[in-house]
């Protein structure tokens, strides 16, 4: 058996903190004050105010030093994975250095290939994720632009209400893909210490999950964004 039980539990852990708290994190946003939340009620915000201004340059500025970034997430990731795939290619002489770690269990060149496998998938993930995530700002650049017409042909503050509204939830997509992408190299970083030990995973990804919720629920940054339309951490 190419896994040992203990393996496997760790692997469906690992899985399950994953998948289990983006669930949870998704669902939670509807109910309680969280980053996700506040920053789409800060991103309606600012459409909003887009639909009233002659200039749109400082916008599409700050539009694109975040899609500089995302960018250069997605680079990096196809630089992991090339990295990755040049590891698995020398799995053997991965075998004889993690035999070597003490508290190491043994590794096959088998057990190797098939975690630098998962891993790879695991940044193929990042990478669709990041790439959709440029992809929905560029489509946000386009919806800038057209926003002047609403400005300069004086339409109707419905419609500019209404534009307002769906800009910015394009816009806050495209965060929640990167933030997805960002995820991903969170749990990845967990994923690497199964090469030195299943316990170590499971410990690892159960840190992950803890430093994931604070930071999104309970971090000070968060309340002092919510501060700034008077709410206060917990339920809406």
């Amino acid at each position: 058996m190419l896994l040992s039980l203990l393996d496997l539990a760790a692997l469906l852990f690992f899985f399950f903190c994953w998948i289990g708290y983006s669930l949870f994190a998704r669902k939670r946003a509807r109910t309680t004050h969280c980053l996700s939340s506040i920053l789409c009620s800060l991103r309606i915000d600012w459409f909003t105010t887009v639909m009233h201004k002659e200039n749109q340059v400082a916008d599409a500025s700050l539009i694109g030093n975040v899609e500089r970034t995302v960018t250069f997430f997605a680079s990096s990731t196809i630089l992991v994975l090339a990295g990755v795939l040049t590891v698995l290619a020398h799995a053997d002489e991965v075998v004889l250095v993690l035999n070597e770690i003490p508290m190491s269990p043994a590794s096959s060149s088998s057990l190797v290939q098939f975690k630098l496998s998962v891993l790879a998938l695991i940044f193929i993930y990042a990478f669709f994720k990041f790439t959709w995530s440029i992809r929905q700002f560029g489509f946000v650049s386009v919806l800038l632009g057209a926003s002047v017409e609403y400005h300069q042909g004086n339409k109707p503050e419905e419609e500019r209400r209404r534009f307002a509204m769906h800009a910015a939830k394009v816009l806050d997509q495209s965060g929640h893909e990167y933030n997805k992408g960002l995820r991903t190299y969170y749990f990845a970083l967990a994923y690497l210490s199964w090469f030195l030990h299943p316990v170590i995973l499971i410990a690892s990804s159960a840190v992950v999950v803890a430093v994931l919720y604070r930071r999104e629920y309970r971090s000070r940054v968060l309340r002092e964004l919510l501060a700034t339309k008077g709410y206060v951490p917990g339920k809406k």
